[in-house]
């Protein structure tokens, strides 16, 4: 289907043209006439679906028919987008200004986040703002402070609420709901609906539109995804000999912790790589400036924890490289959604150790894939994989319980 017969306004489909937008993805086509239409929805969606524009796109457009409407000046919150990381909010607040380009009169936008200055943050809410887009943290901070009137919301999204719940979303709801007025809109998007996401969901809406893209692969085909067999200790050599012999533009490394990010990074300058560090420990500013390193090509190479993995939106991204495995299938698949984009081709590479064998197994299994696992000469594996015994029930009396465990506590005391 194309946007023109989406019922968007003029403004919103020029917006579109000036930026090669002719066809809409599947979830497009299935949210945006859902969205015009007032209804609540819960998508279930991947990286890479287009989710963004599916809801930014239609409450441009309602926010532009009720512009007529508005009996004063200074304007009023009317929509929320809430996001789990600071740069995906980034994201989803230029992608508002960019389709909202063509508008004659454009909507006022606060991008609320942490890192940066909360009383620059606060004049621009009390100067009047159209739209909110936040991370819940910063958010509650001035909801506490009393500088925020949600009152007039008519809109709230949550964007990547699976990942918003792990980093403890469902004790901050509550305190976020009273402050909204009970008649509004509400968005969700997730990549995953497991049963505390659906408890939220129940907090938030009783009776949503349910979208779920199905028939559709949950890695980009365009992805060539590689597993690469390899002892733990001799990854950094693996990965330099992999960066030398391939002419990747940017390649970005997804490491398990901040202390790696930065240990690794560091090593890999003294080899003389461009590369540094990306994780949540450095101020938005830092944040921001590594970032705009990488994408004018200044660093090649960039060590980041999980924080890329959604929002982290980089023309050309080569490769991706999973140096220590994902916690989860839905990490693996925002991982490598990094490269491949835009209908380029892209490079996934998991470097995989003894102890990595059945967790990576899982992963191919829930995303549907089967990869041959590799050996590159001068880095083979060495030792025998380490698989946990299937079948044996624990032996009952042998782990202690958590009355032993908290007797034992309270004998210590005394």
């Amino acid at each position: 289907m194309q946007f023109n017969e989406l019922n968007l306004s003029q403004e919103l489909q020029n917006a579109l043209l000036k930026n090669d937008y002719k066809n809409a993805t599947t979830i497009q086509e299935k949210v945006i006439p859902l969205v015009l239409d007032g209804s609540d929805v819960m998508a279930k969606a991947q990286t890479g679906s287009g989710k963004t524009a599916s809801f930014v796109l239609p409450l441009l457009n309602i926010w532009q028919e009720q512009l007529v409407k508005r009996t004063t000046k200074k304007p009023k919150i009317k929509i929320l987008i809430l996001t789990p990381t600071r740069e995906l909010t980034i994201q989803v607040s230029n992608s508002i200004k960019n389709f909202s380009k063509e508008f004659i009169q454009k909507p006022k936008i606060a991008t609320v986040i942490g890192g940066v200055s909360i009383g620059d943050q606060l004049l621009e809410i009390q100067q009047g703002v159209d739209i909110v887009v936040s991370t819940t943290g910063r958010l509650l901070d001035i909801i506490d402070k009393k500088q925020i009137n949600l009152s007039f919301l008519e809109h709230l999204v949550l964007d990547e609420a699976d990942k918003m719940l792990d980093l403890g979303f469902a004790e901050e709801l509550d305190l976020l709901l009273k402050e909204l007025p009970e008649k509004r809109q509400n968005l969700l998007f997730s990549a995953t609906y497991p049963q505390k996401m659906l408890e939220i969901a129940a907090k938030i809406t009783t009776h949503p539109m349910s979208i779920e893209i199905e028939n559709e692969e949950p890695t980009v085909v365009n992805i060539k995804q590689r597993a690469i067999k390899v002892n733990k200790e001799n990854r950094n050599a693996l990965l330099q000999e992999l960066l030398r012999k391939n002419k990747w533009k940017r390649v970005l490394v997804f490491v398990s912790s901040k202390r790696s990010s930065d240990n690794i990074a560091n090593k890999f300058r003294k080899k003389g790589f461009l590369a540094d560090s990306f994780h949540g420990d450095l101020i938005q500013e830092d944040r921001n400036f590594t970032l705009d390193e990488f994408k004018e090509n200044k660093i090649k190479i960039l060590f980041a924890t999980d924080i890329a993995s959604r929002g982290l939106h980089v023309d050309d991204i080569s490769c991706v490289i999973n140096y220590d495995l994902p916690r989860g299938s839905s990490d693996y698949v925002h991982r490598i959604g990094r490269t491949g984009r835009a209908g380029k081709e892209g490079v996934a590479i998991s470097f995989i150790g003894l102890e990595d064998f059945e967790h990576f197994n899982l992963i191919e299994k829930k995303v549907n894939i089967s990869l041959e696992k590799e050996e590159i000469q001068g880095y083979e594996l060495e030792g025998i994989p380490i698989l946990k015994e299937k079948g044996k029930a624990p032996i009952k009396g042998k782990r202690k319980s958590k009355k032993d465990k908290l007797r034992e506590a309270q004998n210590k005391k005394f």
